[in-house]
């Protein structure tokens, strides 16, 4: 094929996978759509059938002897389908939403989720971020919602834009780095560029990478970052400086430094202010609160934990906040 004629070949590949994409938006909508119906239809006769949930054993029977072609529509899928409609059908903000994720991700989200606000958080994360059901399943099992909701409370003192503040945790879990018990900050550079795709689906695919130990220069002298991406959501530079220890104030000095140097040299000028974020092995939440209360650059701290964090410990400190949770959450059994 000649050059000439290339780019008119890749324009209709882009038009054939825009097309396959939007088919199969369509048909997950009428699926969700069906299920949605499904669902309706057994909740309210069920309600009113004098037999009860053995109305759903009864369909699954009838469905079985006279349609065996029909797959999904067992008992198991019907009470799924019940339930779907019974988790949102009072919900009208998220019932405009459901359509736009998968069956396969709702199923995550009825099986973990324990309240309302929890599964509204993540039907809205999955649209945001275009999870996959493997994907989504380690979101919630490193407890993100809780994560998140506790960073809301942890960064209110900090003084720092709500826009910036609430595109970053608290707490970020990075049990896929597999590092041993002794490691350094190199190590650690190193695992997470070795698992990058990992590590974005952590802190949010609006993070584009731009380097590993990025060159800042100052007068005759080289500086490097270890980490620097671009935000698309923020329209900045955001450099990230990773810790293996607990946070120490003099980090904020050196990240302001970067900032610095990164908003005069390489900032362009329709990017907004660059961000900085000080990843800590632990931090000590006072002394990060004096140590940023007279800074001037929107830096935040951070800290990481190389395993899955017990998800009732988070909602214990929801609690202490008095955030969320109470202690007898709604639950939705499967049937």
């Amino acid at each position: 094929m000649s050059n000439e004629i290339l780019p008119y070949a890749n324009k209709i590949i882009t038009l054939i996978e825009e097309a396959k994409q939007n088919a199969l938006k369509s048909v997950n909508a009428e699926l969700i759509k069906l299920y949605w119906n499904v669902g309706e239809y057994l909740s309210n006769e069920t309600k009113k059938s004098k037999w009860g949930d053995s109305f759903i054993d009864e369909t699954v029977k009838y469905i079985k002897e006279n349609c065996p072609e029909i797959k999904g529509f067992d008992r198991r899928g019907l009470y799924r389908m019940k339930r779907f409609y019974e988790a949102y059908k009072d919900d009208e903000f998220v019932t405009t939403l459901l359509s736009q994720i998968s069956w396969s991700n709702h199923l995550e989200i009825l099986a973990a989720a324990k309240t309302q606000e929890e599964r509204q958080f993540y039907i809205m994360l999955c649209v945001k971020e275009k999870y996959s059901a493997r994907e989504l399943r380690r979101q919630i099992s490193s407890a993100y919602f809780h994560r998140y909701m506790l960073s809301k409370e942890k960064l209110e003192p900090i003084p720092i834009e709500k826009n910036i503040k609430e595109r970053f945790l608290d707490t970020y879990v990075l049990e896929f780095l597999n590092l041993p018990e002794k490691y350094n900050e190199k190590d650690l550079r190193k695992a997470i560029i070795h698992n990058l795709k990992n590590f974005i689906l952590e802190i949010g695919r609006d993070f584009t990478f731009v380097g590993e130990e990025y060159r800042v220069q100052a007068g005759f002298d080289d500086f490097y970052i270890d980490l620097l991406f671009y935000h698309r959501g923020l329209s900045c530079l955001v450099a990230f400086e990773l810790k293996t220890d607990k946070f120490m104030p003099e980090y904020i000095g050196k990240m302001n430094f970067y900032l610095e140097a990164l908003d005069r040299e390489y900032k362009k000028p329709n990017e907004n202010p660059s961000v900085g974020v000080i990843l800590c092995a632990s931090k000590n939440d006072e002394v990060v609160e004096i140590a940023m209360n007279r800074s001037l650059s929107p830096t935040l701290v951070s800290e990481y934990s190389l395993q899955l964090i017990d998800k009732k410990l988070l909602e214990e400190k929801l609690r202490e906040y008095g955030e969320l949770l109470p202690e007898k959450t709604e639950e939705l059994e499967d049937e």
